[in-house]
């Protein structure tokens, strides 16, 4: 382990035994996709999805996400909608804290970087993401806050 991961609250070992969602739909569809490897989830309502794994910014556990994503050439790409709330989500605040995260998209598994897409970047993007889930731009009229795109690049 080197200083920087130790600063970062651990290595990536732990993204092996991430925490769902307490509940409900997500943490089914997590669950369904991960057993499946991807052959059941990675569709949802048409549309396709990942599996994100953040570090908690407080908890330092991994932490997994099903989300929808669209793709930028080898980059991939998710909204931190949050259905439109005023607050992001809680995988998007983690990834602000530490953007070291684990992608599973089908039966890959991968580790990658997060970022916010610049302003020249979201507007290039958005249209992309929006054509897979026309509803993000609904999210975005409900709240004053700049909904974000994230890259996610291999590492």
């Amino acid at each position: 382990m080197t200083d920087a991961d130790l600063c970062q609250g651990g290595d990536m070992t732990d993204f092996d035994d991430p925490i769902d969602s307490p509940g409900g739909w997500q943490r089914e569809h997590a669950e369904r996709y991960v057993a499946t490897d991807g052959a059941e989830g990675h569709l949802w309502n048409g549309v396709p999805t990942l599996l994100l794994t953040t570090r908690g910014r407080r908890s330092g556990q991994a932490r997994r996400t099903p989300l929808i994503y669209g793709q930028d050439g080898d980059d991939y790409l998710v909204v931190a909608s949050s259905g439109g709330s005023d607050t992001p989500p809680a995988w998007y605040r983690n990834l602000s804290a530490d953007p070291r995260v684990r992608v599973q998209v089908a039966a890959d598994r991968f580790d990658a970087t997060a970022r916010a897409a610049s302003a020249e970047e979201k507007a290039r993007l958005w249209p992309v993401m929006t054509a897979i889930w026309p509803a993000y731009d609904e999210y975005q009229q409900k709240t004053s806050r700049d909904i974000p795109v994230v890259i996610l690049s291999r590492s």
